[in-house]
């Protein structure tokens, strides 16, 4: 094996870094729990366990400057040796990691999506978005008033719990399918989601689109209903219109076409976006801001599927490199250039593809670098084995999907953690080993890595064709287990973000109180970077 010398940034360097104007990326190695707890105002979170899944459509240019980090600089270190083997020649690692941020007099931030949960409480701030709370709007519908609600959030959110009568519009559709859901210019509209964020950029999203109608965000959405003891909804399925009139989509493109006027927002044509696609300084992302069923019926090759509301309310989760350009595309003339003002607001160089899905503009298809070594064994073979008492089965999937239901003897397991104590004697007593994983992707980076510390190991593994779903559905049993893992373990949970919805007011409470708290860590380079109201010219 080769050995390898990692590069060290300092923080006060990388402070300097994120703010010079050139492209970084900085990414948060530890697990999805650790990095809630504690990161980086830009940090992006991409947990080991799936670096180098995630690593290419997050960093698709691999000579791009790209900064790991973790508590103390260890696992930054295996992430960086990783990444260096896939050809990414720019990586460094935070010295001493979170700890040595912290003493150098720099803030550490709590929670998820943090740069869009704090843009979202400076557009509050900014335009004075209306509102309306849980208890205002309860007596609204007591008194039969005439009322429409949207819940903002993706149809899989809305699912679990939102406020009686309201319809599921994703933000990213609100502007093009407003009229469909609201025909009339006077009748109220109320925006929901299950906090904050989404509330106000969907009331101010048709605000800004010029809509006549009374438009509010109900504050502190389903969370703030709950708090005050209103019943609440769950398993609700009244949704969007799948199509929109002609005259409906004329009216909301010419209104959507003075929105981006009004902000300044780009057009890309073809011909550029190839010239950027060949631009090796430059990275590049496509996004498709369409509903999840129009992206499987087709997109454009090399788009990532940001459903245009969730690329507002997590933009970290789809593009990790600040500074990067950002193309977005559409096939209707709305919903892009709407989106796109948001970005550019936020601070990212968005520009909107002209012609959109049919522009027949390109981006090389990219592949994550991990390869498919592992057999598998399907689940009647697996059952035989474990009667007979011959191979060990080690669970990789999240924490609390173990804990809901698992193959009986079953050893939870995760990547960072593959040589602990625990683990490693599970392993070492036996033969062969059977991995449960929701992506083969996850199984083999947690055996390579186990095959790098242990050289001289002969043990075989195997994948569970078709994970714990085919186990079930074969009819073998499952079992569960309230404390196993225990808390502790839990790297890849955030409980005070989870707990939330689960009929805990007290942690409902406290993410409100993080959520409207943000403002006040900002340090002035951090809140410098919006450009909340302005018109941004193109960089």
């Amino acid at each position: 094996m080769t050995s390898f010398t990692p590069q060290f940034v300092p923080a006060a360097r990388l402070k300097a870094w994120l703010h010079d104007g050139a492209e970084i990326a900085v990414f948060d190695v530890r697990e999805h729990g650790q990095y809630g707890e504690a990161h980086l105002f830009y940090g992006v979170t991409l947990p080991y366990s799936r670096l180098e899944l995630d690593i290419v459509r997050l960093a698709p240019r691999r000579d791009a400057r790209v900064v790991v980090y973790d508590t103390d600089a260890t696992v930054a270190v295996q992430a960086a040796q990783r990444l260096a083997e896939l050809g990414y020649t720019g990586v460094y690692v935070l010295e001493g990691g979170t700890d040595a941020w912290r003493q150098a007099g720099y803030t550490l931030f709590a929670g998820v999506n943090v740069p869009s949960k704090t843009f979202g409480e400076l557009v509050e701030m900014a335009y004075h978005t209306p509102r309306v709370t849980a208890r205002e709007l309860a007596a609204m519908r007591a008194r039969g008033d005439n009322v429409v609600i949207l819940d903002g959030r993706p149809v899989n959110e809305y699912l679990k719990m939102t406020i009686p009568s309201s319809i599921c519009c994703p933000n990213g559709e609100l502007g093009y399918r407003i009229r469909e859901l609201v025909p009339d210019a006077t009748t109220p509209i109320v925006v929901n989601c299950a906090g904050r964020t989404r509330s106000i950029i969907g009331a101010q999203t048709l605000i800004n689109l010029g809509i006549p109608n009374p438009v509010m965000a109900l504050e502190n959405g389903t969370q703030g209903w709950y708090l005050e003891d209103l019943p609440l909804e769950h398993g609700s399925t009244r949704r969007y219109p799948d199509t929109v009139a002609p005259s409906s989509a004329a009216q909301m493109r010419e209104a959507s076409r003075a929105l981006a006027e009004r902000f300044a927002v780009p057009e890309v044509d073809a011909a550029t976006f190839a010239q950027w696609a060949a631009d090796p300084t430059r990275t590049l992302f496509l996004c498709d801001v369409r509903t999840p069923e129009e992206f499987a019926a087709g997109t454009l090759p090399g788009a990532q599927h940001t459903p245009g509301g969730q690329l507002i309310q997590a933009t970290d989760q789809y593009v990790g490199v600040r500074h990067a350009r950002v193309v977005l595309f559409d096939n209707d003339g709305v919903r892009a250039p709407v989106v796109a003002s948001w970005l550019r607001q936020l601070g990212h160089d968005a520009y909107v593809l002209r012609d959109g899905l049919s522009s027949g503009a390109s981006l090389p298809v990219r592949s994550p670098g991990v390869s498919a070594t592992l057999p598998e064994i399907d689940a009647a073979a697996l059952d035989a084995a474990l009667a007979d008492g011959s191979v060990a089965v080690v669970d990789l999937r999240p924490s609390m999907n173990f804990r809901r239901e698992h193959v009986p003897g079953a050893h939870w397991a995760i990547r960072p953690r593959v040589s602990a104590p625990a683990v490693s004697s599970v392993l070492n007593a036996a033969r062969h080993v059977v991995l449960v994983a929701d992506e083969r992707g996850v199984a083999e980076l947690f055996v390579a890595d186990w095959r790098r510390a242990h050289m001289e190991d002969t043990r075989t593994f195997s994948l569970l064709a078709g994970g714990i779903k085919a186990w079930m559905a074969a009819g073998y049993p499952v079992v569960g287990s309230a404390d196993v893992p225990p808390d502790a373990e839990c790297i890849d949970y955030l409980f005070f973000v989870h707990d939330r919805h689960d009929g805990n007011k007290a942690a409902a409470r406290q993410y409100l109180a993080w959520e409207t708290g943000l403002l006040a860590q900002l340090d002035d380079e951090e809140r410098g970077a919006f450009r909340v109201g302005e018109s941004v010219a193109s960089k």
